[in-house]
């Protein structure tokens, strides 16, 4: 093939016979290294603008008050409960004005969760999960009755009347007597059915091997 030209075929990325890398493939190699350094270039300015916590100027903050009004949380030993009390009486009142509309007279569900029944189905394929069959503590009850409900007025139940509704569904699920008050001391120590099948994903620091 003496004395014919030859064509030289360029692909992005690749070399030419002759040695030589096409146009295209430096302009391409050059673009995404650009890129990337200013990529890394805005990340590493956002990084540095959140550690050193400078201010949006946006809001403000958050008065003890407001703080105090969020912080509502009850850990299941009790810690968090608020004074007050309520009995099993006080609450069927409260029940069937606030919640039976929802939750049915006997806590039996429909048209939402059904809160009382179902022991010993929780393993079943079809089994009913209610406060007396599946929570595991007491405490969890009076955390959430007291954040979520009643469902069109959250929050607006006292402390007091949110032990009596927890007392009266406890008693719907047998497992307090139809005199019994509730408090923050005994709140916590009554035994849930369904507590041994629940376990912590947390394991305490002097528990741990490894520490």
């Amino acid at each position: 093939m003496r004395g014919r030209a030859v064509e030289v075929v360029s692909f992005p990325g690749k070399r030419e016979s002759r040695g030589k890398r096409t146009s295209c493939g430096s302009w391409i190699t050059a673009f995404a290294a650009i890129t990337g350094l200013a990529a890394f270039a805005a990340i590493s300015a956002l990084s540095t603008v959140s550690f050193a916590g400078e201010s949006y100027g946006l809001g403000r903050t958050a008065t003890p008050q407001e703080i105090a009004g969020w912080d509502i949380d009850v850990s299941p030993d009790g810690a968090g409960l608020p004074p007050g009390q309520g009995d099993v009486a006080q609450g069927r009142v409260l029940y069937n004005d606030k919640c039976a509309a929802c939750h049915g007279p006997k806590g039996e569900g429909k048209p939402m969760d059904q809160l009382a029944g179902g022991f010993g189905t929780v393993f079943d394929v079809k089994g009913k999960r209610t406060v007396g069959s599946y929570w595991p503590y007491a405490t969890t009850l009076f955390d959430f009755v007291r954040r979520a409900m009643p469902f069109n007025a959250p929050q607006s139940l006292t402390p007091d009347e949110v032990y009596a509704v927890s007392a009266y569904v406890l008693y719907l699920n047998g497992l307090v007597a139809q005199d019994a008050t509730l408090d923050a001391k005994s709140l916590p120590k009554i035994e849930m059915p369904n507590r041994s099948h629940f376990v912590s994903a947390f394991t305490p620091a002097s528990a741990d091997p490894a520490r």
